[in-house]
């Protein structure tokens, strides 16, 4: 690394967080790098999420979260025709099925109201089954969330970073931040083999951020707890039965068991909520995901016998305290986004809004650009139309997904080119449909030698 260059904003980890603050710092002006470890975005917890675009009706009251929530909600909405992403409007309902979830329902809808999420309703059995006739008996009432949403979680935050990009920040991979120091006025980050220079750091590490803060502040005032949801992804023929997202009667612990649809034409049901000490440890277990199969058929009779086109876990990184721990250590130029757990995907926006608003409260200004670039990226999701329809593709490498060749070579190349077989998955949808890649690992291969690292001759298939 250069380390004669200086820039005003180094951000530590390229989950959602850091993707969404390197572009908002970015499109204000400042010169940003992006240090991730991995050879990709995403590889750590904000890979596995349900991909939910949440209005924050029941984010706790008065808290950054449900700030960051309703205003990365926002932006959204805004900002992803430009960017070319979708959203599925399929609004929610969160469906009591006892006498005691039927109570608490004219809470949530008071929560939600005094949350600024007006629209929200209690709607009675009849209405819910008009709905979602497919939903088993039982239901004994439901409140109506319309603006919640489904969207692609992989898309988004690569066409946050892509933007950033384009104009005019920098991004290394294979970049484990392991030590450095503050000298008063510029932080040295050292990675074993050269360091970089900044003026603030930002870190938005994420399963890690703990210790991050730790070695390089020297002292955390959170601690990681990891929380790990398993997830299984029904067959394409399972979202048929399915429009909206149907959410539980959340608890003091977690949001429960959602079971939606996905943009990529799928029927998904999780996460649960598993402490665990390992941050790397996103396995599965055989007795896990037959409960979410029980649990989604009692709640959707209609998925018995229904196929299962995948399984993954994602590991939540939660703290000890059930807030956001973000916050501004301005004599150390120093701001720390943790505990960033279940909404991160919607409220990034919302947080890289509010991170650079501390940054300002530091001291900091820059001068925002004037006609910044906007990126259109590929379109991956099934309701809208996808490269195999239009001429000139080539070959479909992926049947399952329908994934064509000149999508394989787009994602190949380019200022955030995919380097591993996870990071094509999350750029093509290749290896992701039904087979799991057992037909199309072998043309993948032929493509990609050379060019990613060599997943596929092991058969990794599961990133």
């Amino acid at each position: 690394m250069r380390s004669g260059e200086l820039y005003d904003v180094a951000v530590i980890g390229g989950g959602v967080v850091g993707c969404a603050v390197a572009r908002r710092f970015t499109l204000q002006g400042a010169r940003v790098i992006l240090l991730e470890k991995d050879t990709d975005i995403l590889s750590g917890a904000s890979k596995g999420n349900s991909a939910i675009l949440h209005t924050g009706f029941d984010a706790p009251d008065d808290s950054v979260e449900l700030q960051c929530v309703k205003a990365g909600h926002d932006e959204y909405l805004d900002i992803h025709e430009r960017l070319n992403l979708p959203l599925l409007k399929t609004g929610a309902l969160v469906v009591a099925w006892s006498r005691d979830q039927l109570a608490r329902l004219d809470g949530i809808v008071a929560q939600a109201h005094a949350n600024g999420v007006g629209d929200a309703c209690l709607i009675d059995p009849d209405e819910a089954w008009r709905r979602e006739p497919a939903l088993g008996p039982g239901i004994m009432g439901a409140v109506l969330v319309p603006r919640e949403y489904v969207i692609d979680p992989w898309s988004a935050p690569y066409a946050y970073l892509l933007q950033a990009v384009r104009n005019g920040c920098e991004v290394r991979f294979g970049v484990e931040v392991k030590n450095g120091h503050f000298d008063d006025q510029v932080w040295i980050l050292n990675d074993g083999s050269g360091a970089v220079r900044a003026k603030t750091v930002i870190n938005c590490a994420g399963l890690y951020g703990d210790l991050l803060d730790r070695d390089l502040l020297g002292a955390t005032e959170f601690t990681i707890k990891p929380r790990k949801g398993q997830f299984v992804v029904y067959d394409k023929a399972a979202a048929e039965l399915l429009s909206s997202i149907v959410l539980p009667v959340p608890d003091e612990r977690t949001k429960g068991i959602v079971l939606t649809r996905t943009a990529f034409g799928n029927l998904l049901v999780g996460p649960t909520a598993e402490e665990q000490d390992d941050r790397a440890d996103a396995s599965v277990d055989r007795a896990t995901l037959e409960m979410l199969m029980r649990k989604a058929e009692e709640l959707i009779p209609g998925l018995r016998g229904m196929g299962v086109s995948a399984t993954y876990a994602g590991i939540r990184p939660a703290s000890e305290r059930k807030e956001y721990r973000i916050k501004a250590h301005a004599a150390q130029n120093w701001i720390t986004v943790g505990g960033i757990r279940s909404t991160g995907l919607t409220s990034s926006l919302g947080i890289a809004r509010h991170v650079y608003g501390l940054y300002e409260d530091m001291g900091r200004r820059h001068e925002a650009l004037t006609d910044p670039l906007w990126p259109r990226v590929p379109n991956l999701a099934e309701d809208r139309p996808r490269d195999w329809s239009e001429p000139g593709y080539g070959e479909i490498i992926c049947h399952c997904e329908l994934v064509t060749e000149r999508e394989i070579e787009a994602a190949l190349k380019g200022p955030l080119a995919a380097q591993s077989l996870g990071a094509l998955k999350r750029r093509t949808r290749a290896t992701m449909g039904r087979c799991q890649g057992f037909y199309c690992t072998h043309r993948l291969a032929e493509l990609t030698l050379g060019r990613i690292t060599p997943e596929l001759s092991k058969g990794k298939t599961n990133d």
